[in-house]
């Protein structure tokens, strides 16, 4: 009777469920060929030069059955939000999920959409090469929660912006939203290519499976879902997937632990192997990971995700209130932290597995990212199922990433390239459908910009370099503008200019230099005599350290910081030099309440000096009560207004006017009727541009 009612209300159901069976069986027998292609040579070369077991024998038809299950359980939730629920017809409903999610799944789908594959294979290999001082980044998500709830959450929860660049061009101008949107799909498209290629090259280097088909499977059951549920389906998603990674993380985690003697013995050898090292107090930049780089500059690096990226964001206003956003907060730090700890004691454990026979230096592996897939294949492949729930793992953190940037490349292609830089108004009504469309078109860009990646060499600090550089800069363009009223837009060109050009030289002269990592002494004295030995270099030459110029030699992790701060301070001064905005012509909700706080509890003189109004407390707020609904107003504009209000701000909407400045001539009956005509400005794309913004660029 339920399956009677079920194809009652979704009539497409049966026919699309069919066709998800016959995509995802056909899909893995494809892999499971391609696998086993390989597999043959695989064999071929190991009994030539005497190696270990085949490959073949290690990833049983029940592995492939363990990955599609979850990449059918995947498909069937974008088929159920995009044919079975709640029908979606605006670009709301499609890119923001109604703003009606639930707490706990909006805040597995932001830990997940962190959690990358990348850093799944790349934090034990870390471990394992240079200790667990990285694994100080678990401070840093701390510290990072209420930095983001506090300063920059309650702007965006007021404002109610889908694009949080649309934030730009209202404290700034329009330059400013397109040059941060463009910057952010270019970033995110290059980050997605790549997060979905490294993990799928190291895995096929060990398991056999083939690298393009693994990319293949990755991007067509992501787009599938992606640009059939939306948000909804995104999030609802996010949360299976991140229960089949932290399962996978601790079955590997408990067998391995097991198999080496429990968590003692590998505590004892970590410890006596120098692997246990947390506190490098060393300050200088150019040390990879000391105590100072991964707090201070993980903070900074993880402030820009969380404050600065369109998919969190967007994430946000995926809920009512701003209770529920800061509660997610913790809960997805507190995911981030189990996950990074699993991880590392993971990576402890090979490092006690490996103590006699590193399979690096033995040439079994080329590269450190391998050492886990190595591990699981070679030790757990006897386990019929398990070598897949890893594999399926290390998937679920690709769809995972893969869908929440193309649902916000979606919102920013939509938001700020149409309708804010062409002036194209998109239908309410069609706005769903246009923004599957979108999203399909961006997921097959990123796709084909694998192919270009797989040339690009070290993909793995590229990809973690580039997301620090163009996401510091975000940050200090937001940073400008919520807490630092002064600023102007001239201020906010120069440094969004400046502190993309620091980091990018920063960040091309370290790829281009190519400074060899410091790791720790291995053994390769249990080793069988038949693997090809080779020799490492332990630390960098001094004279190859020394020529190379001190910018290119700066550890990874500040470059978010440094993008940042070299946009504020540029931004500054260039404001100052061509004349400061007066922090009366702000409207409060553009500015972070912190920062309000602040400038209200100055003496009256410094107010006077820094043209701070005397009255900036919340009784000058604008009130929604002088502007009206109006009933014309579209569902979305409805939704997003009462949802504004809510977090105790103002919704900007195009069609409104709105008053401009702290104090309020609206609510000052003698001043308005003088005043009126010069205290407000409208955000409409075709108005005169000194009425559409703050200032003008």
């Amino acid at each position: 009777m339920a399956i009677d009612h079920f194809k009652r209300r979704c009539p497409l159901l049966k026919l699309t469920l069919n066709k998800l069976v016959i995509f995802t069986t056909t899909s893995c027998i494809f892999a499971a060929a391609s696998a086993s292609t390989v597999n043959v040579s695989t064999s071929i070369n190991n009994t030539s030069s005497g190696n270990e077991t085949d490959l073949s024998e290690l990833f049983h038809w029940q592995d492939y059955g363990v990955l599609a299950a979850m990449l059918f359980v995947s498909c069937a939730i974008g088929v159920f939000y995009g044919y079975c629920g709640e029908k979606q017809t605006t670009g709301d409903d499609f890119l923001l999920g109604g703003s009606s999610m639930g707490t706990f799944p909006m805040a597995l789908s932001l830990a997940a959409s962190f959690v990358t594959a990348i850093e799944l294979l790349g934090n034990p290999a870390e471990m394992y090469i240079a200790g667990a001082q990285f694994w100080m980044i678990c401070i840093a998500f701390v510290l990072v929660v209420p930095i983001s709830s506090q300063l920059y959450l309650p702007v965006f929860m007021r404002l109610r912006l889908t694009s949080c660049y649309e934030y730009l061009e209202v404290r700034f101008c329009k330059s400013m939203r397109v040059y941060a949107s463009a910057l952010y799909m270019l970033q995110m498209i290059l980050y997605t290519a790549v997060a979905v290629y490294a993990p799928a090259l190291a895995l096929s280097d060990v398991t056999g499976l083939n690298t393009y088909v693994a990319v293949s499977l990755v991007y067509v059951v992501c787009i599938f879902y992606a640009s059939q549920g939306g948000m909804k389906a995104v999030i609802m998603t996010d949360s299976f997937q991140s229960a089949v990674l932290l399962a996978s993380l601790a079955t590997i985690l408990a067998l391995g632990a097991n198999q080496v003697g429990g968590l003692n013995t590998v505590w004892d050898y970590s410890r006596r192997s120098d692997r246990l090292h947390f506190f490098d107090m060393d300050p200088d930049p150019t040390v990879r990971h000391s105590f100072w780089s991964v707090v201070i500059g993980g903070t900074m690096y993880w402030v820009s995700m969380f404050c600065a990226n369109q998919a969190s964001v967007q994430k946000y206003l995926s809920v009512e209130r701003i209770s529920q956003a800061r509660i997610a907060l913790w809960v997805s730090a507190i995911g981030l932290i189990a996950v990074y700890s699993v991880n590392f004691i993971t990576g402890a454990v090979l490092a006690a597995h490996y103590a006699g026979c590193d399979p690096i230096q033995a040439g079994v592996i080329s590269a450190s990212d391998r050492l886990l897939p190595l591990y699981v294949v070679r030790e757990f492949g006897k386990y019929p199922g398990i070598p897949g729930f890893f594999v399926a793992g290390i998937f679920a953190a690709s769809l995972g990433t893969v869908a929440s940037a193309l649902n916000s490349l979606a919102a920013v292609a939509c938001q700020d390239l149409a309708n804010g830089l062409l002036g194209i108004t998109l239908p309410e009504e069609k706005g769903a459908m246009i923004a599957k469309w979108v999203c399909l078109a961006c997921g097959a860009i990123s796709f084909a910009l694998v192919f270009i990646v797989e040339r690009l060499g070290p993909v793995l600090q590229l990809a973690l370099s580039f997301n620090g550089m163009a996401g510091g800069v975000s940050l200090g363009l937001f940073s400008l503008g919520m807490l630092f009223p002064w600023a102007n837009s001239t201020g906010a060109v120069a440094g969004g200019i400046f502190g993309l050009l620091v980091v990018v030289v920063a960040g091309g002269g370290a790829q281009l230099a190519q400074v060899p990592l410091p790791r720790l002494p291995t053994s390769t004295d249990s080793c069988p005599a038949y693997y090809n030995l080779t020799t490492l270099s332990i630390s960098p030459s001094e004279n190859q350290d020394e020529a190379v110029f001190w910018l290119f030699k700066v550890s990874y992790l500040w470059y978010s910081s440094l993008g940042c701060v070299a946009t504020i301070l540029a931004g500054m001064v260039v404001s100052v030099i061509t004349g400061v905005t007066n922090p009366a012509h702000v409207p409060i909700d553009l500015i972070s309440p912190p920062v309000i706080s602040l400038l209200s509890s100055l003496p009256k003189k410094i107010k006077k000096a820094l043209r701070i109004p005397t009255r900036m407390g919340l009784e000058r707020r604008r009130s929604s009560s002088v502007r009206p609904p109006s009933i014309a107003d579209d569902k979305d504009t409805r939704r997003r207004r009462r949802l504004s209000e809510l977090a105790g701000g103002v919704f900007y909407s195009d069609a409104q006017i709105l008053t401009q400045g702290h104090d309020n001539l609206a609510l000052d009956t003698e001043k308005s009727r003088d005043h009126n005509h010069r205290t407000s400005f409208k955000l409409d794309t075709q108005s005169s541009p000194q009425l559409s913004r703050t200032s003008t660029c």
